[in-house]
């Protein structure tokens, strides 16, 4: 073994160090069609997600099967009131889930899980989300990012042999990355597998490990040391829960979710077989990152789901209340929120499925695609969850309990809000999805023109890359000047007589693709390398390209409702609304992007560091309790209780 471990034992890395590691981890090679990507460098490739792709009727068959099941096990077994009161998921309904099979709904029907498809599960979570959104976190974590998906991609055979039929049936999983002082930046990562033999020895602290409460088996990240026949480095490990040395310090409570089995693990001294390594030492990243490439899409799942809540209460309730003589969905001003309720509604169902069943046929890169359903969805979401409490009134501010308690319906208002407020911090916070999804969406220009804004090239690769970029934009940017939006036919499909016009619609997406690209290259020309730094004007670049895929999947979400019979004309007015708003938050985008105040913003924050503000602060008390902001997470034995508590 090593030496005893200093105190501190985080790694101290520069900002750049920090971006090369990130850098690192990620897909650097595109070797599937994009309609993001597509979509960021200017062009509107409706032919990837247009005719609308289809499960297959046996696809169909067993998941809406699964679906029935699990709605009246929903209906019959699970008390979401019960749930948000006593903090805690019952142990029979998690019991009941296993015998369901829903441990199991993206495990292969050869390990015996159910085998569903990506479109499927999203909406099995949808389904139970709404009964219990707690529970819908828990399955969510087991399988969107736990120990089966990781595995399902980078696991031996022998590893899914092993663990792929317990985490079917029985065994819930977590998935540890999170440390007390390490957050987006894993860089920093501070927890450490020691090898020793045929086995890891892991040392260190992880927080806010969903599930970790009460799982069977980890998914833990760990920094391998490098070492004579080990090239060390962030590394992934499968670790049974009850091993020695794991202590579960605290369950964590939160604002919302309040039946999460979320909570802070020790390793000490932990021994881990070298066998339960998943994939080679240093992967542990970009095997992260590549399970969260389909596993963001349960949160926009669990959104549209929560989406068609509200809009049902909205709906029940504005009916119901009447103000000055007239139902108050009839008062313009409520009328205007239901409207947005709706059509948002209806385009983050749009969005998710459309992205689910992209991943389903694995025939496009969805990185981008499942990215932005994250981002839009979580944003989305929230707002919906407040225009509701807001259209609720005072009730919409009262507890479900207290409601019940005077004699009225029990609507759960604001703890949807509550709910739904994670979602913009889960899996990758607005921020960081913001500067994930720019990294990608610059991809190409940094391919070809990257070395001429890299201060560690030489002369020599400069002129090289100003060559390839030279003939890059002389063939790109006059493709930016005209296309199919400027053509008053493009797009004809989309305005079937007797339906609103969603054709106008793809024709601004289409132009405003192009305005986007000229924008990106125009900001990339003006600060090169400095555009890293510009995050106000990059997480406006990003919203303005959710709001295109929503656009685009909405229509042909549409358009494939009117061709199946299925709501079309309904369809085809709830995407008219939404495009036509969509339509207005991007055109203020498109207005900040070089008229804000982000400079200014930078001043304030300087002076603010500085104090210079801290006269602003007197005239209040702060009820905050003592203690350091960041907890000790210094390697070493426990000192408190277990409070693992598997569910047997």
């Amino acid at each position: 073994m090593t030496a005893p471990l200093e105190k501190d034992r985080t790694p101290k890395v520069t900002e750049r160090e920090a971006r090369q590691v990130a850098e690192a981890a990620r897909e650097q090679d595109w070797h599937k069609p994009s309609f993001a990507k597509e979509l960021f460098l200017g062009r509107l490739r409706l032919d990837l997600i247009h005719p609308h792709p289809l499960p297959s009727g046996e696809a169909t068959r067993r998941g809406e099967e699964f679906l029935a099941r699990l709605r009246t096990f929903c209906e019959t077994r699970i008390d979401g009131a019960l749930i948000e009161r006593e903090a805690r998921i019952p142990d029979d309904v998690i019991n009941g889930l296993r015998e369901l099979g829903a441990l199991g709904m993206k495990i292969d029907t050869k390990y015996g899980g159910l085998g569903l498809t990506q479109l499927y599960y999203n909406r099995a979570l949808a389904l139970v989300g709404s009964a219990s959104p707690a529970i819908g976190a828990l399955l969510s974590a087991h399988q969107s990012i736990g120990v089966p998906q990781p595995l399902k991609t980078f696991g031996t055979e022998e590893q899914k042999d092993t663990f792929l039929p317990r985490l079917a049936r029985t065994d819930i999983s977590a998935f540890l990355l999170t440390e007390p002082d390490v957050g987006s930046d894993p860089a920093r990562l501070a927890t450490t597998a020691v090898p020793d033999g045929d086995e890891y020895v892991l040392d260190g602290v992880k927080l806010w490990t969903t599930n970790g409460v009460v799982a069977d088996l980890l998914v833990v990240m760990a920094r391998v040391p490098k070492s004579e026949g080990h090239p060390g480095g962030i590394t992934a490990f499968v670790v049974e829960a009850d091993s020695a040395g794991i202590t579960v310090e605290n369950r964590n409570a939160f604002m919302g979710l309040r039946g999460l089995e979320n909570g802070v693990t020790r390793f000490h001294q932990v021994r881990v077989p070298a066998a339960n390594r998943i994939g080679p030492e240093g992967a542990g990243l970009k095997i992260a990152l590549t399970t969260l490439n389909t596993g963001r899409l349960s949160l926009p799942a669990m959104c549209a789901g929560a989406g068609k809540w509200c809009l049902k209460i909205a709906r029940e309730w504005s009916a119901a209340r009447e103000q000055w003589g007239k139902p108050v969905a009839r008062h313009e001003a409520v009328g205007a929120k239901i409207s947005f309720i709706a059509a948002t509604t209806f385009a983050l169902e749009a969005v998710v499925d459309l992205a689910s069943q992209l991943a389903d046929e694995d025939r496009n890169d969805i990185r981008i695609e499942a990215a932005l359903a994250k981002l839009f969805g979580s944003e989305m979401g929230c707002l919906i969850a407040d225009e509701l409490v807001q259209i609720r009134g005072g009730r919409g501010f009262e507890t479900a309990d207290s409601l019940a308690a005077r004699g009225e319906r029990a609507v759960p208002a604001e703890q949807m809000l509550r709910d739904l407020r994670i979602n913009r911090i889960f899996e990758g916070s607005t921020e960081i999805m913001h500067l994930l999804i720019a990294r990608e969406a610059v991809d190409a220009h940094l391919k070809v023109a990257g070395d001429l804004i890299d201060p560690d090239k030489s002369l020599g690769d400069k002129a090289r890359a100003g060559a390839q970029a030279t003939a890059f934009y002389a063939r790109w940017l006059p493709k930016l000047v005209t296309g199919p939006g400027h053509s008053p036919r493009s797009y004809g499909e989309f305005h079937p007589a007797g339906h609103p016009d969603l054709a106008v619609h793809l024709r601004y997406a289409e132009r405003s693709a192009r305005k986007l690209a000229r924008s990106t290259f125009l900001a990339m020309s003006r600060w090169q390398g400095r555009m890293e730094t510009k995050q106000g004007f990059l997480g406006r670049i990003v919203d303005i390209g959710a709001e295109l895929f929503a656009i685009s999947a909405t229509c042909v979400r549409a358009e494939m409702l009117r061709v199946s019979g299925d709501h079309g004309r309904e369809a085809y007015q709830l995407a008219d609304a939404f495009c036509r708003q969509s339509r207005l938050r991007i055109e203020e985008l498109f207005t900040r992007l070089w008229s804000n105040t982000d400079d200014i913003d930078r001043r304030v924050v300087d002076g603010v560091l500085a104090g210079r503000y801290e006269w602003l602060e007197e005239g209040i008390v702060d009820p905050s309790g003592d203690g350091p902001w960041i907890a000790d997470a210094t390697p070493g034995p426990s000192e408190r209780e277990n409070v693992h508590r598997p569910i047997r």
